[in-house]
């Protein structure tokens, strides 16, 4: 059979390569990875960005803040376009436009060049991520080669933050605080010219696009995300903090109002009718909260107070990783065979452990006795947790529903993720200020005119009296990061059920699953 025979015979959409799954499953990874990176890898660059691009310390937040919330804010519309248009399609799209911002931002001059590419890439990561995930329901049957499929791309998603970290340090010290920009360049363009040759494009579902419900979602989250970010900045009282949350509270109740009676909305109501999967969700919500924070406080322990330099800050968290991936690859194995919920229950277990550990860390702390234990805890216990949710969250949903399954999954992780940071960063905020006026009486009394006279410029406390502020500050905002893991622990517990077609599924010996 000729070339010419070959390309006529094969179907359209089909991947130009077929047969190699492997292939096609490293392209999905890495596009994910490339988008989960992007959360944490330009935070070790931020000092270089505000000396930089002249940032306030109170403008260098939206820095991170302007992607969390246009990728948290856009997650359900990137599933539901995926659903539609088609998933590689959309997929590619995604990646390019993320590619494209990345360049902006790497050549930013001012501010608010920056702060656009940054959103601009939110999108491109919504439009992304979600159809990444569903292409695995799609490229790989239900049964033990999808649950592999999973294992991967559960152990890219949570062990992404770790490895971006590490890879903000390498590019912050040894080239620039732009190439942690840039390095998206070169690998989306990759990702892109490869996706059509191993991936083969889903069935497009005819539909309309739910533009009230993505309108009210995306405003609504955003809304709740500047609220509690609003808050850590400016209090609890402010009117902008409290404009925000009402503003949030009137759109998403719309987008339920809009959703219940919509004949085709972007996130069917009805799959939170599985209690399984609304129990998924929740604990998704409530790990990613804390995890935000473990990554967000302890770099700035490590750095600050540690004074490790950016690379050795990201070679710290190195073993996180390690632990999220021999998590993920246990329960991938034994999922099968002891269903979910004991991975739920344990991995949640054991992230309560490790975040509790968390709340001793004092200015004598090590890393040894004081940061590696507690982050070997939490990394292991979300380990268990990952592959379990993400399979338990898209697992017997029907197909035309794949893109909004996975697309709320990856909005409670990101959004989940925002409001907990913006929580836990309040608390932190408030702790730092009250310990900050415990101190100053002994700095007074002790610090050299030197140090006093750089206090009045700065406002801000040196060693040792400032990494005490710190190490509390950061000590008792691990107090909610706890109460949001015994939540999870709570709904593992309580609500999740595991049913005897469950098992059937994951170990490949049901049916094709029902809507």
């Amino acid at each position: 059979m000729t070339t010419s025979q070959l390309t006529h015979d094969r179907k359209p959409g089909a991947a130009r390569r077929q047969g190699r799954p492997g292939l096609a499953l490293t392209v999905i990874a890495a596009c994910q990875l490339m988008v989960v990176l992007d959360a944490t890898i330009v935070n070790i660059a931020l000092p270089h960005i505000q000396n930089a691009l002249n940032f306030s310390t109170t403008d260098l937040t939206w820095v991170v803040s302007a992607y969390t919330l246009t990728f948290g804010g856009l997650l359900l519309l990137g599933g539901r376009a995926g659903d539609i248009l088609g998933r590689r399609r959309v997929f590619m799209a995604g990646i390019l436009v993320f590619t494209f911002a990345s360049l902006l931002g790497g050549l930013a001059q001012e501010p608010w060049q920056l702060l656009l590419a940054r959103a601009l890439q939110g999108v491109g990561g919504a439009i992304a991520s979600p159809t990444a995930l569903a292409l695995i329901t799609t490229t790989f049957p239900e049964g033990p080669e999808r649950n592999r499929a999973f294992g991967v791309f559960a152990a890219v998603s949570a062990g992404g933050g770790a490895v971006g970290l590490l890879a903000g340090g390498m590019l912050t010290e040894w080239l620039d605080w732009r190439w942690v920009l840039f390095v998206n360049v070169p690998i989306g363009i990759l990702i892109a010219v490869l996706a059509p040759l191993y991936i083969t494009e889903s069935e497009r579902h005819p539909g309309r696009f739910d533009i009230a419900g993505a309108l009210t979602s995306t405003l609504g989250m955003a809304s709740l995300v500047y609220g509690f970010i609003r808050a850590s900045e400016e209090g609890w009282r402010d009117s902008l903090t409290l404009g925000s949350f009402a503003a949030a509270v009137v759109l998403l109740v719309a987008f339920g109002l809009v959703e219940s009676r919509a004949k085709e909305p972007i996130t069917p109501l009805r799959m939170f009718a599985d209690r399984n999967r609304s129990g998924t969700y929740l604990i998704m919500l409530s790990l990613a909260a804390a995890m935000f924070g473990m990554f967000f406080f302890i770099v700035l322990f490590v750095q600050n107070v540690l004074s490790y330099t950016p690379i050795e800050a990201g070679l710290a968290f190195l073993p996180v990783t390690v632990a999220i991936a021999i998590g993920a690859g246990l329960s991938q194995r034994l999922l099968p065979v002891l269903g979910p919920k004991p991975f739920m229950v344990a991995g949640s277990t054991i992230v309560v452990l490790g975040l509790g550990w968390q709340t001793f860390i004092t200015p004598d702390s090590s890393y040894l006795g004081g940061v590696l234990g507690p982050m070997l805890l939490f990394g292991f216990g979300m380990g268990l947790n990952f592959v379990t949710l993400t399979l338990t969250a898209v697992s017997g949903v029907a197909p035309h529903e794949a893109g909004a399954a996975s697309g709320l999954l990856n909005t409670t992780q990101q959004v989940g993720g925002s409001l907990g940071l913006s929580i836990l960063t309040t608390v932190f905020g408030t702790a730092t200020r009250d310990e900050a006026k415990n101190q100053i009486p002994d700095f007074m009394a002790n610090a050299s005119a030197e140090q006093k006279a750089e206090f009045a410029k700065t406002q801000q406390l040196p060693a040792p009296w400032g990494h005490e502020v710190l190490s509390h500050g950061i000590a008792t905002a691990f107090v909610p990061a706890v109460a949001m893991a015994v939540l999870a622990l709570l709904t593992a517990a309580l609500v999740i059920r595991v049913r005897k077609s469950d098992l059937e599924a994951l170990s490949g010996t049901a049916g094709p699953a029902g809507g």
